[in-house]
């Protein structure tokens, strides 16, 4: 392998630093402020980012609020080496989150996911609905590697940790309202009081509604689709029953009406819907309406009797097809309840409940086209219930730990018809199937991890979980695995071992190896009795990593960067495979793979003048498959020479916001540039899912006064049009879509006593 890039990097950002160093104090004479300390819970206890042994990135509440992001997509730029896209697969945004090239992307949730996202302490075992909306948020903590210790399976690539604010216990609101182009106008907002002395309350409220999508379609007409209409509401409740022990309660509902999202048609001369049946791209970065924008799904699905368990597949003629919307919905419900208490000065303890339940609706026109050629109907409910019990032990001794228990169980139910062609070679019948797929997972764990100071400046941190899963997979309809319905079970042991040695107050460098586990599983999507039945193993991934955390110029510049090197065994590849049933196609996930990655990251803070601040970060990424072989149809295919998903060599980006007083308030202008690399978008490298390198830009203009701020704001100024997602659906056609194009608009925002 080739360490130069990642090694001139690192040396590059561990030599600036030094050169920095030679003169602090002619940069801190101005009187200048410092940057604020970063404090983050990467290992569930609050420290200061710059103590922590870990590659992490973090934003703030100002910052986060800074950025005008719509969802957690939009704020993907505070890291390096992450990408998040919405993969148009479903409502309510499917997130497909990969970190360090590691990710999962399919809606599919018997598929887990391979990134977390944690929410005020809980894990979101699914792919959709984990785009979460960036209201009231205080903190995003972007963790990278496996944190298989502390957090457990599922978390392989790395971990998204949000935290929203607490309640204040002080009368307080802070009122949020603006309008964007493309008809869209939001409003949220957050009410703080007191109920007695030591219960605080807060309520919030949200809706944001896109009445315009970024598309038209050239099939029927319309123009804007892609409306999206968002609404939640939520009370957070805060006890002190005493000095050492504290009661939270949190209850969010989330609702989405939205038009089905919309997908392009990409298929070329290699695809049957082109050569067959002459839907083609014009070329391979165009799809087949000659514009990124510009849909031609026509949402029909067949008349009269549907499919059901007892009769999994009924045959209609295509003139009994029947016009419908394409209309989706996608509601939560939250509950989190946090017991927390001070046992002593050096033990505390917390106990953590968590349950989320989607349920979501969505008819879908896969193929893209004018007429039906590969749809579905797939309503779907989904919850999941957690229990996590943890003690802390800090002393202010040479010792300290955080050790626990976790229970999880998850239930999801999908009722899957696809409306696909039958037989008629003129395609004059559709076959109406059903596939009803579901899965119940329970999962226990113990873990631990510890802190032992060797000296005062070399710490020694051990850990490591054990973790236990089991999973049973029930398919009724077209495939049935009854009366013995399928289960299986998986355990795996997750270690962690670092060294930190503090070099002075201002230098900290550290080293790691950590492993991390994602659970096997079934395939819910399947087209026989075989692949119904198999389960498909876990993956794992051994990951080693050297890094630096340093402050400069009396800290007003932070630099932090790392080298990382990762080992990857039975990795699970979702794959979109031909077949000889009635949809002529499967998605199966299978351990086909074994790969290894490796590269460098660079994380910098700077307050260059008193009103300039910057914020940058740089990532370098190398992912090869050293195998990756699965069984076709007629016979192994090698795949080893293909390139990651996702994974660009190189991320970057530069953020800059220059503050200035006027008018007796404060006025202040940010621009920000996140470069995302060429990488691929699907598993196969299919040349028109390749997307070139972006520059994506955001601007804002603002001014505050007294308990106001208004601001003027773009995203993605330079019109990028890459591909958040695409699949090539077994040699019949490929889809995309596209990333939302450059939007604008104006805000204000009331603040009465509520930060």
């Amino acid at each position: 392998m080739n360490y130069r890039p990642a090694r001139t990097l690192l040396s590059l950002a561990i030599a600036a630093t030094a050169g920095l160093g030679l003169t602090p104090a002619a940069m801190a004479e101005d009187g200048a402020v410092a940057l604020e300390e970063i404090m983050v819970t990467a290992r569930k206890r609050e420290e200061s980012l710059q103590d922590v042994g870990l590659a992490v990135s973090a934003l703030n509440q100002t910052e986060i609020n800074r950025m005008f992001g719509r969802d957690l997509a939009d704020l993907a730029s505070v890291s390096p080496n992450l990408i998040i896209d919405d993969t148009a697969q479903g409502p309510g945004g499917v997130a497909a989150i990969f970190i360090r090239g590691i990710g999962a992307a399919d809606v599919e949730k018997n598929f887990d996911p391979a990134v977390g996202v944690v929410v005020d302490g809980i894990f979101l075992g699914a792919n959709a609905g984990s785009i979460l909306r960036s209201i009231d948020l205080a903190s995003v903590e972007v963790l990278r590697g496996p944190q298989g210790t502390l957090f457990g399976r599922n978390t392989i690539g790395g971990l998204i940790n949000v935290t929203h604010t607490q309640p204040t216990g002080e009368l307080g609101a802070k009122i949020r309202a603006g309008i964007e182009d493309y008809d869209t106008y939001y409003a949220d907002g957050i009410i703080n009081f007191g109920i007695t002395d030591g219960l605080a309350a807060k309520i919030s409220l949200a809706k944001r509604d896109q009445q315009d999508g970024y598309y038209d379609n050239v099939t029927t007409g319309e123009d804007g689709v892609g409306d999206n209409d968002y609404e939640s509401y939520g009370i957070n409740l805060l006890w002190d029953a005493s000095d050492n022990l504290e009661f939270e309660f949190t209850y969010q509902n989330e609702d989405i009406d939205q038009d089905t999202p919309p997908l392009l048609n990409t298929a070329q001369p290699r695809h049957f819907f082109c050569s067959g049946l002459d839907f083609c791209s014009p070329n391979e970065n165009t799809p087949i309406t000659g514009d990124r924008y510009k849909i031609a799904q026509n949402y029909v699905r067949p008349a009269g009797e549907q499919s059901t368990r007892q009769n999994p597949t009924v045959v209609s003629s295509r003139g009994d097809l029947i016009p419908v919307d394409g209309d989706a919905s996608f509601e939560t419900d939250f509950y989190q309840f946090e017991a927390r208490w001070a046992m002593n000065d050096a033990i505390s303890w917390d106990y953590l409940f968590g349950y989320w339940e989607s349920d979501e609706t969505i008819l879908s026109n896969w193929d893209g086209t004018p007429i039906l050629l590969y749809g579905t109907d797939r309503p779907a409910q989904y919850d999941q219930t957690s229990h996590e019990l943890r003690m802390t032990y800090d002393n202010n001794s040479a010792l300290s730990f955080v050790t626990g228990a976790y229970l999880w169980e998850s239930d999801y139910q999908i009722q899957l018809r696809s409306y696909v062609p039958g037989t008629d070679p003129e395609f004059n019948d559709i076959l109406n199937q059903l596939q009803e797929s579901e899965q119940d997972t329970d999962s226990w764990a113990v873990f631990f991890e510890a802190d032992y100071n060797l000296t005062e400046a070399l710490t020694l941190t051990v850990g490591g979980r054990y973790t236990e899963d089991e999973k049973e997979s029930r398919q009724y309809g077209a495939v049935n695995t009854g009366p013995n319905h399928p289960d299986e079970d998986w355990d795996e042991f997750t270690p962690r071992l670092g060294v930190r040695y503090q070099l002075n107050d201002d230098v900290m460098l550290f080293a790691t190896y950590s492993a991390g586990y994602r659970s096997g599983g079934f395939n819910g999507r399947v087209a026989n009795l075989s692949d119904a039945t198999q389960p498909y193993d876990p993956e794992t991934v051994d990951n080693y990593e050297l890094g630096i955390k340093s402050e400069w110029w009396d800290n007003r510049l932070r630099v932090n960067a790392n080298l990382f090197y990762m080992e990857y065994d039975d990795k699970q590849e979702e794959l979109q495979l031909p077949d000889d049933n009635d949809t002529g196609q499967k998605t199966v996930v299978e351990n086909a793979s074994s790969a290894t990655l490796y590269g460098a990251e660079i994380d910098i803070q700077a307050f260059v003048t008193e009103g300039l601040s910057l914020r940058a970060n740089l990532g370098y990424l190398d992912s090869e498959y050293d195998d990756f072989v699965y069984e076709g149809l007629e016979g192994p295919v090698d795949l080893s020479n293909l390139d990651f998903r996702r994974a660009p060599d190189w991320t970057g980006t530069l953020d800059a916001t220059y503050e200035w007083d006027m008018a007796g308030g404060t006025a202040w202008v940010r621009g920000a540039y996140h470069y995302i690399g060429e990488h691929f978008v699907n598993v196969q490298n299919s040349p028109e899912l390749e997307n070139d390198a972006q520059h994506l830009v955001d601007a804002s203009v603002n001014f505050s006064i007294n308990a106001f701020t208004f601001s003027v704001f773009g995203r993605n100024l330079t019109d990028e049009d890459g591909y958040t997602h695409g699949y090539d659906v077994a040699g019949a056609w490929s889809y995309a879509a596209a990333r939302p194009p450059l939007t604008y608009g104006a805000e204000v925002v009331y603040n009465f006593g509520a930060e």
